[in-house]
């Protein structure tokens, strides 16, 4: 690496724990309570996203089935929330439909850790497994958009149905306390702010890491041009099956902390409307930024909270119009207009390899004299 390259990273890490010191120490004096745990759900929901900028901004796979992994990483903390009762009882809901014993596979939900590994761990697996069915057949594009919708049907219908199971449409909610404190109490939720804020900063950091080097330049090969890529001796399907379970992964993390803050988990994280709301996120935002897949997240759920309070039966048609907007105007989003306009702080020139044509290179201009004599 070299010199310039090593100072652009000291500085962007600089920036980046600057930004979340300023999230964690002065933006929760300047809000209320209500404002600040909306703004710890949205910078949630700016993990998610940046693990589909992953997916979809610098692999090419446009995934409609996000709102699985995120769904799953939330019902996953809310099974072990809903269990801190006497070890005689059930969770309240199940005692409404007649269930006499817990289910199996409640159990290891008991456990703190166990429930945290399944945060990620539920959610890369069933990730990495749907990506190695679907990329072993060589299967992309508008058929990979399909399929993870399918599945976003499938899963959204099956907790939306387990009324024992996972309480049905209703989901899961009423949770009490965590390691013996009041989870809806105002200290506690600030915990769960602080901890998104760093989660998410470590989030970009994994990221940035992954889409830089060689890894990066793979993810963006296969990008451009998956055939070239496979005749270069590579194997597309091992990387794309990675980088979606990662991503499914930070799908399951931000839908944990989601949870932990909104107070509830119910099947309408995995309905399709909320997978194609993350796409429109990283869309306005700009693909392959990671910025903006930031930007874009806290940008349309802020304008969507102003909306919806000031023209409530309206305010979708907004966010219809600021989408079309973007694909029709601004086709690499609020991030990528701004490096379009050679902004220093947005804009990075890279030096360029190799001479644009042959007669700048000084080796053919050696050439031709010598021959000419």
């Amino acid at each position: 690496m070299s010199q310039k390259g090593g100072r652009l990273i000291l500085i962007e890490i600089g920036v980046v724990v600057a930004i979340a010191l300023i999230l964690i120490l002065i933006i929760p004096a300047m809000l209320s309570g209500f404002r600040l745990n909306l703004l710890g759900r949205f910078l949630s929901l700016a993990i998610v996203a940046l693990g589909l900028d992953l997916i979809w901004g610098y692999t090419g796979l446009l995934s409609l089935g996000h709102g699985i992994f995120f769904g799953l990483g939330g019902y996953a903390i809310a099974m072990y929330l809903k269990l801190q009762v006497p070890p005689d009882e059930l969770p309240d809901f199940m005692g409404l439909y007649g269930v006499k014993e817990l289910p199996w596979f409640w159990y290891p939900f008991y456990s703190f850790p166990l429930a945290t590994v399944a945060v990620v761990l539920i959610p890369s697996l069933l990730a990495g497994l749907l990506g190695y069915l679907v990329f072993r057949n060589r299967l992309k594009g508008v058929y990979f958009s399909i399929l993870t919708q399918a599945a976003v049907i499938i899963f959204f219908n099956f907790f939306n149905g387990q009324q024992k199971l996972f309480n049905g449409t209703n989901g899961l909610t009423g949770f009490r306390t965590l390691f013996g404190v009041n989870v809806s109490d105002s200290q506690t939720q600030f915990i769960f702010y602080t901890l998104t804020v760093i989660v998410l900063a470590l989030t970009y950091g994994i990221c940035r890491w992954l889409t830089s080097g060689r890894f990066g330049r793979l993810l963006i090969a296969i990008r451009d041009d998956e055939s070239r890529v496979r005749f270069s001796g590579y194997n597309p399907t091992e990387f794309k099956v990675l980088v979606f379970a990662v991503s499914g992964a930070i799908a399951g993390i931000a839908g944990a902390f989601y949870t932990l803050q909104s107070g509830s988990v119910s099947p309408r994280t995995m309905d399709i409307a909320f997978s194609i709301e993350m796409v429109i996120w990283v869309a306005v935002g700009g693909r392959a930024t990671l910025t903006g897949a930031i930007v874009g997240t806290l940008l349309v759920n802020y304008a969507r909270t102003f909306l919806s309070e000031q023209f409530a039966e309206i305010w979708l048609f907004f966010q219809g119009a600021l989408f079309l907007i973007v694909v029709t105007v601004l086709p690499d989003g609020l991030m990528g207009w701004l490096k379009k306009q050679q902004i220093p702080f947005f804009h990075r020139p890279r030096p360029i390899p190799t001479y644009p044509t042959l007669e700048a290179d000084p080796e053919v201009q050696h050439e031709r004299e010598n021959l000419g004599n």
